[in-house]
């Protein structure tokens, strides 16, 4: 599989795209001035407990108070078989460090936890914890145990060295790699705690990688051919970091120095543009319909235009294939997390119901982040529950319409014009104006002065007062004003 990291930098954000075979699969936005917090270790302060739902809000700096569940404290983690209760472990005012998990997202603070664990190129440094642990990733069993002896001999014998978790990459390291590896994140751990005692509350004490730097350590695989940045000064960076962390992958960084827009050669902006629409049109005819709530995103198949060459559960189970694919493609590349549901066109036949499922599986398997798939339920529906830690691309680039107020549609102009007429008779029963004037947009004014004439002709009779009609231009359609003259 031909894999290519591009990167895009300006003052203001840097940009990632992530493609295999020319086809744009992941999108990464991170701007200078809103960066994600998740990874950051913070020396947060309890701010409540609260017993019923054994959780504590933590301030940590941020403009909302942070979110910690018993889950998530590690001596719950630790002794999972023995409830904890949180109002034993925490008290008001008591300081705690603390490592975000989740970002903000919408109305919701950050998602907290005590565990921390540090990531580095090769390995993750847990140093409460004493296990060593191997990603699911590494599928065959003596793999797994030759690298957990391979870390074993080089960790200090007889030390309370901490416990790792073995990443993917760490397949092909060599010792010198693995060793550079500990001791990076040994030395961040141990500035870490030193920052803990010389800090006041609610300070940082650690801040993760920006994204190109992330790039580097989370992102590329062996499969990545290489990493194109726009912008000398990261490109610079980005060397410095590859040659002293991860040296297999310094001589696949590249500068790009050509007049035209990285991002625009590639057709990555327009891909950014398709990937903010509700529909995703399917090769053959068919479409899908993308909603994203607070609670869950659902997903809609439809045949569209789609007609097949043989019958009709025919050119049903083909566009449910189809969109398999496309779907996984779509959860990588709009960041979808949390809950999804995913709405097939119904499907009797078991044979064609197993086969979409296990071509979805199939192709949710190539997504970095951890998803899982349920199976079809009773309705004909299929659930997938996908990690989130960071915001949607939609909720990073956009935010609510101020005309809909996100809801996705708007009031009619007629719906408009009798919200009007109801509050002018409102007025009239109230205050004895000389004369009652409407401002609104073009198309509300429009509607009075044609369709709706004769109503507001008989309200201006029944109250016995002359009504004017005023565009305004600024106004957008549910918007109006009446003035008492």
């Amino acid at each position: 599989m031909k894999e290519h990291i591009l990167i895009n930098v300006t003052p203001q954000e840097t940009r990632v795209a992530v493609t295999e075979e020319g086809v744009v699969q992941e999108i990464h936005v991170e701007r200078t001035a809103s960066r994600g917090i998740v990874g950051n270790v913070y020396l947060g302060v309890v701010k409540r407990v609260l017993p019923g739902m054994q959780s504590a809000f933590i301030e940590i700096g941020l403009e909302r108070a942070a979110f910690l569940h018993i889950a998530d404290v590690i001596e719950q983690r630790q002794h999972p078989s023995e409830p904890q209760r949180i109002e034993r472990l925490m008290f008001e005012g008591q300081s705690v460090m603390v490592q975000v998990i989740k970002d903000p997202i919408g109305t919701k603070g950050a998602r907290l936890s005590t565990q921390i664990s540090i990531a580095g190129r090769f390995l993750v440094f847990l140093p409460q914890e004493h296990h060593i642990g191997v990603s699911q990733r590494i599928e065959h069993g003596e793999g797994r145990e030759h690298l957990r002896e391979r870390l074993l001999q080089m960790l200090p014998k007889g030390h309370d060295h901490g416990g790792y978790i073995i990443r993917t990459s760490a397949e092909h390291a060599t010792e010198d790699e693995l060793r550079a590896d500990v001791a990076y994140l040994n030395l961040i751990w141990a500035d870490l705690k030193q920052k803990s005692k010389t800090l006041p509350p609610e300070s940082m004490l650690y801040q993760d990688l920006n994204l190109p730097m992330r790039v580097l350590r989370d992102i590329v695989t062996d499969e990545t051919q290489k990493v194109v940045v726009d912008s000398r000064e990261t490109f610079q960076k980005m060397s410095e970091f590859a040659n002293a962390f991860v040296t297999n992958v310094a001589p696949r960084v590249e500068h790009y120095q050509g007049e035209r827009p990285l991002f625009e050669m590639h057709g990555v902006e327009a891909e950014i543009e398709r990937a903010l629409a509700r529909r995703v049109n399917l090769k053959f005819g068919g479409y899908l319909i993308i909603d994203q709530t607070e609670a869950m995103t659902t997903i809609d198949v439809n045949t569209g235009g789609f007609v097949g060459t043989r019958s009709f559960d025919d050119t049903i189970f083909k566009t449910n294939l189809e969109a398999t694919q496309v779907i996984a493609r779509q959860l990588r590349l709009r960041n979808l997390g949390g809950i999804i549901i995913v709405d097939f066109i119904d499907m009797d036949n078991a044979e064609h119901r197993d086969q979409v499922l296990h071509e979805l599986g199939k192709a949710l398997a190539k997504d970095r982040t951890k998803v899982t798939v349920s199976g079809f339920t009773s309705l004909g529906l299929v659930e997938i529950t996908r990690k989130r830690t960071r915001e949607s691309l939609a909720h990073v680039l956009c935010e609510p319409c101020p005309v809909c107020q996100g809801r996705g549609e708007i009031k009619t102009a007629q719906t408009v014009c009798y919200e009007i007429l109801r509050e002018i008779l409102r007025e009239a029963r109230q205050f004895n104006a000389r004369e009652y004037r409407i401002l609104g947009s073009q198309t509300v004014i429009d509607m009075f002065l044609d369709e709706e004439s004769a109503n507001l002709a008989m309200l201006a009779d029944f109250i016995g007062k002359p009504i004017s009609l005023q565009v305004e231009s600024a106004y957008f359609q549910e918007q109006f004003d009446v003035i008492l003259v």
